[in-house]
């Protein structure tokens, strides 16, 4: 067993033409595209392709989109001799990317991760109706200060994805409120995000208490890797434990950070990114600069993994 991890982006990371070139270049990849579209929506392989970005952008394609990506590019890689050296240790995602990871690890099919993520997206849009919410990334500062003000504000913490940079959630005007706080005590950098809603956050909760009953029609296995939870950083690999922590992901904070330093601890010295983007590459930089990211988001990039 090597002392690699797979990885997998969340919602961010979408560019207009992500996957084009598995779809043309890899008959497994390609399959995986066709699933897509039959299961999903006929528009879903064009606006991916060809875009409009807004369109693209929308929760509604923009996280299928995603994992469809991620599992192509996965699928690809599989179909690879590479892959036969190759035994990951372990798989995680960031927030939707963790889904990807479940299939990865064998916890259930790509037809039900999609499904899944379709009514994920739909039910956290709308929530987003129901209140106000924002959400605000946060550039160098204090995480114990940070939590405390958000505390203080009313406001609640999205995603701690580095030591650099963590993602505040909640009622717009409480979120408004804590960056002002944060910035009048000399954050780096305070970046308010074009977002619908405080995702992440318990504005959601009307959406993880409707996730929990699609949760329940799915059929879902021991994994054949543990998988990361963004819940508690932790890995998880039985069915029961692993439905209650996607029920809990849509209301709680994304602990990335602790994922990878979890990870890490455990022996691992090297990452594979699979799907669009390189934002996991950037953010383990920031959390330990001796760990290594190699991607694969085009066909060639499986040539250059030293596997």
């Amino acid at each position: 067993m090597t002392n690699i991890a797979l990885i997998f982006p969340g919602q961010g990371s979408q560019k207009v033409g992500m996957g084009k070139e598995f779809y043309e270049f890899s008959p497994a990849a390609r399959a995986v595209f066709d699933e897509a579209v039959a299961l999903f929506n006929s528009e879903l392989k064009h606006v991916m392709f060809e875009g409009p970005a807004e369109k693209l952008t929308s929760t509604a394609f923009c996280q299928p989109g995603i994992l469809t990506m991620s599992i192509a590019a996965l699928t690809a890689f599989q179909a690879h001799p590479k892959f036969k050296n190759l035994t990951p240790r372990f798989a995680a995602g960031l927030s939707l990317g963790e889904y990807a990871a479940l299939v990865a690890a064998g916890a259930f099919s790509f037809r039900d991760a999609l499904k899944l993520v379709e009514r994920r997206s739909f039910f956290m849009e709308e929530a987003t109706k129901l209140q106000s919410g924002a959400m605000a990334a946060i550039i160098g500062f204090d995480k114990k200060r940070l939590t405390e003000i958000c505390a203080q504000a009313g406001a609640q913490v999205a995603n701690f994805n580095s030591p650099e940079q963590i993602v505040i959630t909640g009622h717009s005007a409480k979120v408004k409120e804590a960056c002002q706080l944060i910035q009048a005590e000399g954050a780096k950098t305070v970046i308010p995000l074009e977002v619908s809603g405080a995702f992440h956050s318990t504005l959601m909760q009307t959406a993880a208490d409707q996730f929990q009953a699609e949760l329940k029609k799915i059929s879902v296995h021991p994994t054949q890797i543990p998988v990361i939870s963004n819940v508690h950083a932790q890995p998880q690999s039985q069915p029961d434990e692993i439905l209650s922590n996607l029920a809990k992901q849509i209301t709680s904070p994304v602990q990335w950070e602790d994922s990878v330093k979890y990870m890490a601890q455990q022996g691992i010295k090297e990452f594979i990114e699979i799907g669009p983007g390189k934002v996991l590459r950037g953010l383990i930089r920031r959390i330990d600069v001796n760990l290594k990211v190699f991607n694969i988001e085009k066909p060639e990039d499986i040539e250059v993994v030293p596997f």
